[in-house]
């Protein structure tokens, strides 16, 4: 298994990141140019209002509809975290060291958050959910720092350490090294890629997330709500900083700068990986280079096909996404429709997994797999399918096949569901369903073509359109590429781009850059 990152900066400054296991599209990442109100990123906020009946507070975090608190959120130290916040903002606090801190007492657990939070105080919080259709972002006071190797708990003395170690020894060897260095009145949750690690790997993450813990307590003195006090990594960091591993083979970036930043990252959590990123000067597109247009117009469509002939229909509405599988033209295949039934679940189970990883879907997924009426298929159904989840980090629970045949999925909500439109316009009616009048496309072109290189004299000039047009321009000994040649004594590229739709072009000037006409 090996994995590839391929890092797509586009020139408003977005970031787009496709993560590809043996050349498959399975993770999808888009970064806003002022990624605001991120999961992990820290406010300090002020309370509107208390809610009895929901025995939660709604929150002015900045954002346009109030954050939602949940008592449960509040995290067992919310006394002491407010005690800090408190005195920082008063000026008393005046270190982030928790050395001479004196901790209050914990919350219960089933208190009420009336008698804990009064309505207009100034509450240090982070965001635990982006805001999703129209709801704002949950908010948790249980404020975790989260590093390569360790996720740093303030307030907290216990030491807990990820469920996927499983050898007794280095569980012992990894909680010694972290009792040695880790300052009083700080806990910590060690993380599985600790394991085997040294002393001064793990000692170097700890005194990062301590310099972090520093920074924020400096943007907190003197502040007024609604403020972002510590804003989480960027996307494409926290993202290797959660699964670099061995398997990476390559990291392909377009961008210079971005390249030198995260070479810089990655030195500082695995200097030998520093080789594998690599800077794209290509001049198609990045990811029509590598195939990542391709599959995103198959896997975010309504139809997903499956490779023996069946497909996905997955349909998004507000309150559940539903799926169903299809076997299409499998049945001809196999005269035995148990046998054909398993064949093809088994294979939706698969692909399943890799679109809801794909498109983030989360909340209640119904999937209509098709009628099995053995037992043990149906056994080995679920099976398939937990096996395939345990890949996914959101948390997550199935059901077994209900009698109808229907697989019941719950899968942690924490961003908006990434929704990319695969369906074009016509391009003769626009939608309207009436047909106009129109000039020929090319001689559209050909007409723009003819100010840029004449009227405004560009040296170098090329071409992006839709691959079926690229096609159209150049066929034929004497095409129309050819025909531009000799008209205006300058070769014109013509590139393909599956991200364009049929009658979309634009033009790019020899820095890349897009030529406004």
């Amino acid at each position: 298994m090996s994995f590839e990152l391929i890092i797509n900066s586009k020139p408003n400054g977005e970031i787009s990141m496709a993560l590809m296991r043996d050349s498959a599209l399975v993770e999808l990442h888009e970064e806003k140019v002022d990624p605001d109100f991120a999961v992990g990123d820290i406010y300090l906020g002020k309370v509107r209002k208390v809610v009895a009946s929901l025995n939660a507070a709604f929150v002015n975090v900045g954002y346009e509809k109030d954050a939602f608190l949940h008592y449960l959120d509040l995290g067992p130290q919310f006394k002491s975290l407010d005690k800090f916040t408190q005195d920082t903002l008063k000026g008393k606090q005046n270190v982030a060291d928790l050395l001479y801190f004196k901790p209050e007492e914990d919350i219960e657990k089933e208190g009420k958050i009336s008698d804990i939070l009064p309505s207009t105080r100034e509450i240090l919080v982070q965001v635990a959910k982006e805001p999703i259709s129209s709801k704002g972002p949950r908010l948790s006071s249980e404020i975790t720092l989260a590093g390569r190797y360790l996720v740093l708990v303030p307030f907290s003395n216990k030491i807990s350490i990820s469920q996927q170690i499983k050898d007794l020894e280095e569980k012992k060897r990894l909680k010694d090294i972290v009792k040695g260095v880790l300052p009083k009145n700080f806990g910590v949750i060690i993380r599985t890629v600790a394991e085997h690690k040294k002393l001064a790997e793990i000692d170097g993450d700890l005194k990062d997330l301590l310099e972090r813990w520093r920074r924020m307590h400096q943007n907190l003195k003197n502040s007024k709500s609604p403020k972002r006090v510590l804003g989480e990594l960027n996307r494409a960091s926290s993202l290797l900083r959660d699964t670099l591993n061995e398997n990476y083979s390559k990291i392909h970036v377009n961008d210079p700068d971005l390249l030198a930043e995260m070479k810089e990252y990655v030195q500082s959590i695995a200097p030998e990986k520093v080789g594998i990123l690599k800077e794209y000067k290509g001049k198609v597109d990045i990811f029509e280079n590598f195939g990542v247009n391709k599959e995103i117009k198959v896997l975010f469509g309504k139809k997903v096909p499956l490779s023996s002939g069946g497909y996905l229909i997955i349909e998004h509405t507000e309150a559940m996404h539903v799926v169903d599988v299809n076997s299409g033209n499998r049945s001809a295949k196999n005269d035995n429709q148990e046998n054909n039934a398993i064949t093809v679940n088994l294979e939706a189970a698969e692909e399943l997994g890799r679109v809801l990883r794909l498109r983030d879907m989360g909340g209640i997924i119904c999937v209509d797999f098709i009628d099995m009426h053995k037992r043990e298929n149906n056994k080995l159904l679920f099976n398939k399918l937990r096996d395939v989840l345990k890949q996914d980090k959101a948390k997550h629970s199935i059901l077994p096949p209900s009698k109808f045949g229907v697989v019941e999925i719950t899968r942690q909500r924490v961003r908006p569901v990434t929704d990319i439109e695969t369906s074009e316009v016509c391009p003769t009616c626009e939608g309207t369903g009436k047909i106009q009048a129109s000039i020929m496309f090319s001689d559209e072109i050909e007409s723009q073509l003819k100010y840029l290189l004449q009227e405004r004299k560009l040296k170098k000039v090329t071409l992006v359109v839709h691959p079926y047009l690229e096609s159209y321009f150049k066929k034929g000994l004497i095409s129309k590429q050819r025909k531009w040649f000799f008209n205006y004594k300058k070769w014109v590229p013509v590139r393909g781009n599956n991200s364009n739709q049929l009658l979309e072009y634009k033009f790019i000037d020899g820095d890349g850059n897009q030529i406004n006409v």
